[in-house]
């Protein structure tokens, strides 16, 4: 079998891993840089061209795509799905989650529990559903921002409002979050593949930061996880269409809350802080779901 992952740079902790895990496993992969695929669209059906030469015999995908590509990188995964190519994570799931206003809303419906959370299109309208958020301090959070970027704490409302004066400023579209003083700077990162928590780790942000993510220094642990964060991570990975995913959570007097569901979670820290072969998982989910699709349909007796 030839698995594809999707990456635009193949030294990547994860893109290695995984192509570790690909040939350890005995099948070939191949690595290639998602803005290097060309989009063919005609009469004789969708096609894909890599630096000008067509992509053929490709069996499944793994994409690992990156925030300031998704547009495109969406794009190329489509017209793999379109070929019939099957791909670990679907188009369709990974926009769901890039948009953090859109993931919250589906997430919503499912009654999961997460922090409230406030979106507003007026001018001077963050006054209002401050109130509906409960006391200071607030989270602010730009719509697009990944890794911890454009995440603002601000301990007064006369802060909040100054911040949201400036993000509207720059035209850049926020969400307002009741800020959960109980987590203490820690979030836990579930690693969801295949309907199953085959992982997880308590991040820690370092002292002062109130953000956990190990980009900006936190640090990480095993957790074994409790049986409601197990099905909240579980519910918030099937609402959102992704069989692999990392689930975010805070731990909370309510019980845990759902921050985000990322469809290109990192597996450095993950595997580290648990051991686990994660980059095996992923593969082996992609092993079962081919033999399922190529497995013949039994004829109907009549």
């Amino acid at each position: 079998m030839k698995i594809a992952i999707l990456s635009r740079n193949s030294k990547l902790y994860s893109t290695r891993r995984l192509l570790e895990a690909i040939r350890e496993r005995g099948h070939e992969g191949v690595v290639l840089d998602t803005l290097k695929c060309d989009i063919i669209i005609d009469e004789k059906g969708p096609k894909l061209l890599y630096k000008g030469e067509p992509l053929e015999k490709i069996d499944a995908i793994i994409p690992r795509i990156g925030a300031s590509i998704t547009f495109y990188g969406t794009a190329v995964v489509r017209q793999f799905e379109m070929m019939k190519v099957f791909s670990a994570v679907s188009s369709l799931s990974i926009t769901r989650s890039r948009d953090k206003l859109r993931s919250l809303q589906i997430l919503s419906s499912t009654g999961v529990q997460m922090p409230k959370t406030a979106f507003t299109n007026y001018s001077k309208g963050e006054k209002t559903i401050m109130n509906h958020l409960g006391h200071p301090p607030f989270v602010i959070k730009l719509l697009e921002g990944t890794q911890g970027l454009g995440v603002v704490l601000a301990e007064t409302k006369k802060a909040a409002t100054s911040v949201v004066e400036a993000f509207e400023g720059l035209k850049a579209r926020i969400i307002l979050q009741e800020f959960i003083e109980e987590a203490k700077g820690a979030d836990i990162r579930a690693l969801v593949v295949d309907g199953e928590v085959v992982g997880a780790m308590k991040r820690q942000g370092k002292e002062g930061e109130f953000r956990s993510n190990l980009h900006r220094g936190g640090t990480s642990k095993l957790i074994k996880l409790k049986r409601a964060e197990k099905s909240a991570a579980l519910t918030a990975a099937k609402a959102m269409g992704l069989n692999i995913a990392g689930v975010d959570m805070l731990q909370s007097k309510k019980g845990p809350l759902i921050l985000e569901v990322n469809s290109s979670p990192g597996l450095e820290g993950i595997e580290k802080a648990t051991g686990v072969d994660i980059a095996g998982k992923i593969v082996e989910y992609i092993e079962k779901s081919i033999k399922k699709k190529r497995r013949p349909k039994d004829s109907v007796k009549g």
